[in-house]
């Protein structure tokens, strides 16, 4: 490699790169917590190393030039590469103290997620966790979550992830909504029962109808895409939900559906960035849920 032919700094591109994906020089120093005029000056610093004009200012706002277009994309790939080194270097500590973020969908960190981690302090309690429930997959690429509890199998090449046993969704009611609303005794009764849904319902609805229910939009009178919310109108007696079989076989508040009905099976997958799994404390927790899920 040429080494005398590289005359700019790291910091100034990444300057440009950061300006570039925030559109704006404020939100640009925002994210990197610095001053604007001090990131002005970087990115005019890079443009007079470079011997190119990055943006030009277009109102109030400002517009990336075709020359630096054309120079964005071995930026991006150079801010990989030092996100991958961060990652890295991390992932080299062997210290198990330390803090572990989690990400998982809202069901999972509400009612299964709370005692795993606290069984996890019990054995490391330099351990600190950090529990991110959420119904939307974070990018672990970018450090939004050291490890993802998923309902898919990653496809990406630098994720690392195990399969652990698949989950089953029965349907639940209260005893009361069942006596009242009742008797159900096959599939057709169902289609006269309320259902709690969400805003988007028409993958309950499919889920629904691979069972054999005939249902529509009609049977879900409450919709919320919170599942605390969810499971609660359940529980309370609106309607019909669905819950993971360790979550409602515990619930003395509700009573299976129609327990002939075949369940709903769901993969589950324990997610890690393949660089942290040489850290000891990230691996400890990793190995930890994997255990602990399989033995639900």
């Amino acid at each position: 490699m040429d080494w005398k032919s590289i005359n700019f700094d790291w910091n100034r591109a990444r300057a440009f790169l950061v300006t570039a994906e925030e559109g704006s020089f404020s939100a640009a120093a925002k994210a990197l917590k610095v001053t604007q005029s001090t990131l002005g000056r970087q990115v005019s610093a890079l443009e007079e190393e470079l011997g190119i004009a990055l943006f030009e200012r277009v109102g109030k706002g400002i517009e990336i030039t075709p020359g630096g277009i054309e120079l964005l994309e071995h930026v991006k790939r150079m801010g990989e590469a030092a996100n991958n080194l961060s990652i890295s270097a991390s992932g080299q500590a062997s210290n198990i103290e330390g803090n572990v973020v989690i990400t998982a969908s809202e069901v999972i960190a509400v009612y299964i997620l709370p005692q795993i981690v606290m069984e996890i302090r019990r054995e490391e309690p330099g351990i600190m966790i950090e529990i991110v429930a959420t119904n939307i997959s974070s990018d672990l690429r970018r450090r939004e979550a050291d490890i993802a509890i998923r309902n898919f199998q990653p496809q990406h090449q630098d994720l690392i992830a195990q399969k652990v046993k698949d989950s089953k969704f029965f349907l639940y009611a209260t005893p009361e909504y069942l006596l009242t609303h009742g008797p159900f005794a096959n599939e057709a009764d169902l289609s006269k029962a309320s259902f709690i849904g969400s805003v988007d319902n028409s993958r309950i609805l499919a889920a629904l109808s691979s069972l054999g229910l005939k249902l529509t939009d009609d049977n879900f009178p409450y919709k919320t895409e919170n599942h605390a919310t969810y499971w609660s109108l359940t529980r309370s007696g609106a309607g019909i939900g669905a819950m993971l079989e360790y979550i409602g076989e515990q619930d003395p508040a509700v009573q299976r559906v129609l327990p002939s009905l075949p369940g709903l099976t769901l993969e589950t997958w324990i997610v890690s960035h393949k660089e942290l799994k040489t850290s000891r404390r990230i691996r400890f927790v990793f190995d930890f849920l994997v255990d602990a899920l399989n033995r639900l």
